[in-house]
């Protein structure tokens, strides 16, 4: 072994949070065994935080203390500049970008920032001869930034979708179990620190769409395209969705799915009703998981821890291994001036099953002119289940209720996003419904 293969390699952490004290606890406890099977020590020099005094439970009295993360990013003296403070600009996009230029080698968990600046950053990477590694960045412990760069570089993929965000799924699985309403759970969820005090990036999707603009660009060698992907989140999840999900046979999941299709690229995030019976269905509380579907190697699940301080340091130690080794691979597998422009499908186009929960009132005629205006824009219904508010009245027993809002539960055939939204308009306009209707797509994993 060289001389040169036994220099460490000098690590600058900026951000000590959960998963920059997590990577120094890693390398605390599993330094020496990296060191011999890498051949070279993962030695962290120099660190950048805003609190230096806090106590975080490891050492840190061997560390440069560097005030500016821009320059820590810039120091000589370090190797890889490892950034875990988070956020699309200002601080981190500054660091990142001076480090690249200062020819450092740069691994970030930050979904954002490579979500609204990765080609850019990527192109500054690839001039300078350095690695942009961002395993952490997407669905925690799991390895999926590896999986798809290089395990599966022989396959054309076709599809890739998964849970990528542990608090929906924890809400969602809470309410399936406990039969808990959602705002309960939210708060349930942010009292463990399953959720933010604002859960808003969480809960409407946009950490999920953050993911998924990375996974779509390693899926299809397109540039990334966050402004493109389709949001919605879990707020209008109802206990009533919930259980009648469970009847039909189905589980709710909020869903990243990236496709190819005939009129594009579909890229979106939403509630999803997948098959209980679907492997992805069985996911539960905080774990996340991600689906592949490759043309040689087939359809791949991989399930894991999708947060916390040890998946989250195990993904960023794993780039830094590579670095270690020298491999050096575009940051998007393919080369940045090779990555197509994102053509996005009309999500009008998008073909699926639907759920729908209209809320109608009990009158004659109302359910004639539902699947009236269902047939004008060719919708065919599979079931419709309605379920009339009945009331106890002394001596008569369970009695409907005249004129009360009855829930209507439609399942439809497959149609077209536009056919399903043109008649669900036409309902609305009609005044047939008290309450904006409920719409969830059915997913056939």
């Amino acid at each position: 072994m060289s001389s040169k293969s036994l220099q460490p390699l000098r690590i600058g952490v900026a951000g000590l949070g959960t998963v920059g004290t997590g990577l120094l606890q890693l390398l605390a406890s599993n330094g020496q065994r990296m060191a011999a099977i890498l051949g070279r020590p993962l030695q962290v020099v120099a660190v950048s935080t805003r609190n230096k005094d806090r106590d975080r439970g490891v050492a840190l009295d061997r560390l440069r203390w560097v005030a500016d993360a821009t320059k820590l990013a810039t120091d000589p003296e370090i190797d890889v500049f490892v950034e875990l403070i988070g956020g699309a600009d200002g601080v981190p996009k500054a660091a990142v970008e001076a480090a690249l230029h200062a020819g450092k080698h740069v691994v970030t968990a930050n979904k954002a920032l490579l979500a609204r600046h990765g080609v850019a950053l990527a192109k500054l990477a690839e001039g300078k001869g350095v690695a942009l590694n961002f395993e952490a960045a997407v669905a925690g412990g799991i390895p999926i930034i590896k999986t798809m760069r290089e395990a599966l570089a022989g396959n054309g993929v076709r599809r890739v979708y998964g849970i990528l965000n542990g608090t929906c799924n924890y809400i969602l699985t809470k309410m399936q179990d406990e039969g808990l309403a959602f705002n309960d759970v939210l708060k349930e969820a942010q009292a463990k620190g399953y959720a933010e005090a604002d859960p808003t990036f969480d809960i409407g999707g946009f950490d999920t769409a953050h993911k998924l603009t990375l996974l779509t660009s390693l899926a299809f060698g397109t540039e990334v395209a966050f402004d493109q992907i389709h949001i919605e989140g879990i707020e209008t999840i109802t206990l009533a969705d919930i259980q009648a999900a469970d009847d039909l046979g189905y589980r709710i999941k909020l869903l990243g799915v990236a496709l190819t299709t005939d009129a594009g690229i579909e890229s979106r995030v939403h509630p999803a009703m997948v098959p209980k019976h679907a492997a992805i269905a069985q996911v539960a509380g905080v774990t996340n998981a991600v689906a592949i579907d490759g043309d040689f190697a087939g359809d791949l699940l991989l399930v894991g821890p999708g947060a916390g301080a040890k998946a989250t340091a195990s993904a960023v130690a794993s780039d830094l291994c590579d670095i270690a080794r020298g491999l050096h691979l575009p940051p998007f597998a393919t080369p940045s001036a090779n990555l197509k422009p994102y053509a996005r499908a009309p999500l009008g186009t998008h073909k699926g099953a639907y759920y729908v929960r209209l809320t109608a009132h009990d009158r004659p005629g109302v359910m004639a002119a539902i699947t009236t205006r269902m047939g004008e824009q060719g919708v065919s219904l599979e079931s419709i289940v309605q379920r009339r508010p009945r009331a106890a009245l002394p001596g008569i027993g369970a009695t409907p209720l005249p004129g009360a809002q009855t829930p209507v539960i439609l399942i439809t055939h497959e149609t077209t996003e536009a056919a399903i939204r043109k008649a669900l308009d036409g309902i609305e306009a009609d005044g047939k419904v008290a309450a904006k209707p409920q719409t969830i797509r059915i997913e056939k994993l």
